[in-house]
């Protein structure tokens, strides 16, 4: 199985790439020459294409859940998964049936088949109906198992760009493949270069295009010399191929994530495209990059007669990155603007690292129930599936001079000015205020908590409260909420508008609002259906206290304003252990029906259930925690929050010194991190970077105690067949000088026994205990569900 290229993400960061280029700046913010006129690559949008999913019978040759499981001869499951984005699945024609929940809406959890033409054919309609112009298909190692796979899915691939209107290429990928220098100029003259007589095989020059990604890379997998790449780039430009190299980030210095001494091979492309992931996951490390990194590589491609063709990225969706959107429209803005001659998105359907555009999910509803997959609404706001496509065809639409060059986003997350699922424009959105009374601040009122608030300055009035909508609505009402135990009062209040957050007009003028726990304390004040992006409330009086108050305000556009259900009731703690808290409450009403629960802590989801009771695992021991609950209806609208519960987790259990424990590790992939192995969540665990041994990881025991046996566990789910990993026993002190507690050696992980591992050794006094693991039968990584430290 060709492995994530998310192994690669390491600790390359932009700041140690920094240099002072002030020269440079001026002259390269505008667009520079390209070495080559406008084809299928130069002035267009690329996407990388991974065609790679299969689920048992679909016909694949490869078998079994390709893929979409760790272990693809047992179906998906939060245990046995290799994604961590759910696709929309509304266009596609049928779904195979996983071992997930049920959606948050009750339905079955299904996932599509990029073997079925009719998959293949609806994301290359996509394509055409989103701007998107070229798709590089992925080949990976095709001498493989996977090999008839990959043949197959570029004749379904040459089918759907033919009848779609789109171009396509073939984008080798070296990882893994050992015998690359040979078979790789093999396998384009037996096989690939007789899709160049296509009229959709993309062109470039007018010669055909083939990009070979992981040249140059300092990763084990990619070991390759300089010489034998260079001939591999040198005999496809001789075939008469436009080539184009994948390459690292830091190409041009040859540090970081670039072997050095490969300025011959970087510089014998056509085209260079820099890889991207995970490099930069804010914004200000977008800006950093184009400073420091991009400027810097175009003006290097330029001397050079070399065609640049960055990666851009929406962000990882299941870590927060894409800020609904701004991330990945201010990277599409800094490449166009410094000129590139075109862009390649990264990826098209790659849901297994979170960087897709191509529909997702758009709430929990649509979600796999308490899986932890977050949906495109992660952040607060609501976007529709295609939104990253919209986002994708605006931006080649600003690439091809068609709109112009702005960095102010022009994508709504929602088309046609409409509300989104859920109905309420201010759920989660950013929020400012005239002033604020200590802890008490703006955000507060789009949180979702009726129990907190905003206070204004005391003794100041008036004092006003504001939030962005993201764009424009035609709000026809607010609903305006304080805490539900406060006792009445009035407030003195106006509503005003705004489309620019600068100038403002008057929704609704001042006059006084009551706020009665008798009912609910919630008021609602109707404005005029005026389309406004900014919306602030005026507050000038309150009898009550001297100061401005809001728990909760929700905006309603003029349609689509769904009655949210009622709030669940008498929630209640049925249950807790020192990692786990079980919670019930009475069901909530609705018209619509309801769909499912969430449970919340801090603000965020913590679980998602169709039923009445929940268990919220993970936490730590001897610790307090606070939970609601909210319901949602089909329509997405949620309910105000439930009664708050707080209870306090048991003590860690006896005899186990690691549970809760901080620790640290050499690495992790996706999501797989340290934490998990102390969580006392049998089903989490800690997986290392792929194809990287040795790896590590600890935990802190907070003070030194005398250790004589670790147990070591997998998760116990049959998905985890049979695997002997081999590693050591090491402790410390003082977290600097290690000494062996028990030599490295096989250590088999069976499913017949619990999959655990105890050793024992000779007890000695022990802060820090670290496992060294040197190889695994099962996966090319460490992997670790539970680390139980004990006294003897």
């Amino acid at each position: 199985m060709a492995l994530s290229r998310r192994t690669l993400i390491g600790s390359v960061a932009a700041g140690s790439a920094a240099v002072a280029l002030p020269d440079l700046v001026p002259s390269l913010t505008t667009a520079a020459a390209a070495a080559s006129p406008p084809g299928d690559v130069v002035g267009k949008i690329t996407v990388g294409y991974q065609g790679w999913f299969s689920c048992p019978g679909d016909g694949a040759p490869i078998g079994g859940w390709w893929h979409w499981s760790r272990d693809r001869f047992q179906p998906p499951s939060p245990a046995n998964t290799t994604i961590i984005s759910w696709p929309d699945m509304r266009e596609y024609a049928h779904g195979y049936s996983t071992a997930y929940p049920n959606l948050g809406n009750g339905q079955p959890a299904q996932l599509f088949s990029s073997y079925d033409q009719q998959t293949v054919d609806t994301h290359f309609r996509w394509m055409q109906e989103y701007g998107c112009d070229t798709a590089a298909l992925q080949r990976f190692n095709p001498f493989g198992d996977e090999g008839p796979t990959r043949d197959a899915m570029t004749v379904k691939v040459r089918s759907a760009a033919e009848r779609f209107g789109r171009k396509f290429y073939i984008m080798y990928d070296v990882t893994d493949w050992t015998a690359m220098q040979s078979q790789i100029k093999q396998d384009w003259t037996t096989k690939m270069s007789a899709y160049t007589a296509s009229p959709a095989y993309a062109r470039q020059n007018g010669k055909p295009v083939v990009c070979i990604w992981g040249f140059g890379f300092s990763e084990p997998s990619r070991p390759f010399t300089p010489e034998p790449c260079l001939d591999v780039v040198n005999w496809f430009k001789a075939q008469g191929c436009y080539v184009i190299g994948g390459v690292p980030t830091h190409w041009r210095r040859g540090v970081e994530d670039s072997r050095p001494g490969f300025s011959e091979v970087y510089h014998a492309f056509h085209m260079i495209s820099p890889w991207m992931i995970w490099r930069a996951t804010t914004l200000q490390g977008l800006d950093d990059y184009y400073t420091n990194v991009n400027i810097p590589d175009l003006a290097d491609c330029a001397a050079h007669g070399i065609d640049y063709q960055p990666c851009v990225m929406p962000g990882d969706l299941s870590a927060g990155h894409r800020r609904h959107g701004d991330f990945y429209w201010r990277h599409l803005y800094n490449m166009i603007r410094l000129g590139s001659q075109g862009l390649y998105v990264s990826m098209f359907d790659e849901y297994n690292e979170g960087n897709q555009i191509a529909k997702t999910s758009e709430t929990q509803a649509t979600t796999p129930a308490g899986a932890g997959i977050r949906a495109l609404d992660e952040d607060g706001t609501a976007c529709s599936a295609d939104y990253y496509l919209r986002i994708t065809a605006d931006g080649g639409r600003m690439l091809k001079g068609q709109i112009p060059l702005t960095a102010v986003r022009p994508t709504p997350p929602v088309l046609d000015g409409g509300p989104p699922p859920g109905g309420n424009l201010a759920a989660g959105r950013p929020t400012t205020a005239s002033s604020q009374n200590g802890p008490f601040v703006a955000g507060n009122a789009v949180d979702g908590d009726r129990g907190s608030y905003w206070e204004g300055a005391n003794n100041a009035f008036p004092q006003w409260w504001q939030v962005d909508l993201g764009a424009a609505h035609p709000v026809t009402r607010l609903v305006l909420a304080l805490p539900a135990g406060w006792e009445a009062r009035t407030q003195t209040l106006s509503v005003q508008g705004s489309t620019d957050g600068g100038s403002f007009v008057t929704l609704a003028g001042s006059a006084g609002v009551r706020f009665d726990p008798a009912t609910g304390n919630t008021a609602t004040v109707t404005v005029p259906g005026t389309t406004v992006r900014h919306v602030r409330v005026t507050v000038s009086g309150n009898t009550a206290w001297p100061a401005a108050q809001l728990a909760q305000v929700e905006a309603y556009a003029a349609a689509g304003t769904p009655t949210p259900p009622t709030a669940p009731g008498a929630l209640t703690v049925t249950g807790k252990s020192a990692s786990s808290v079980s919670l019930a409450w009475t069901a909530s009403s609705d018209a619509d029906g309801i769909a499912g629960y969430q449970v919340r802590r801090a603000g965020q989801t913590v679980a998602s259930v169709t039923g009445t009771s929940a268990t919220v695992g993970g936490l730590s021991p001897a610790t307090a925690y606070t939970f609601t609950v909210v319901a949602l209806d089909t329509t997405g609208a949620a309910s105000s929050p439930s009664n708050a519960v707080t209870v306090t987790t048991d003590p860690a259990p006896q005899g186990d010194l690691a549970r809760g424990r901080p620790t640290a590790e050499s690495s992790h992939t996706q999501s797989y991190g340290s934490g998990n192995v102390v969580d006392g969540n049998p089903d989490s665990y800690w997986e290392s970077a792929n194809n990287a041994f040795p790896q590590w990881v600890q935990v802190d025991l907070g003070t030194a105690t005398t250790v004589g046996r670790v147990v070591l566990r997998l998760p116990p789910s049959a998905a985890w067949q049979t695997r002997t990993q081999t590693l050591a026993v090491e402790r410390s002190t003082d977290g600097a000088t290690w000494s062996t507690a028990v030599a490295a050696a096989g250590r088999v992980f069976d499913p017949a026994s619990g999959n655990q591992v105890t050793l024992t050794f000779t007890a000695a006094s022990s802060r820090y205990v670290r496992i060294r693991f040197t190889g695994n039968t099962g996966w090319p990584a460490g992997q670790l569900s539970q680390l139980e430290v004990h006294a003897a």
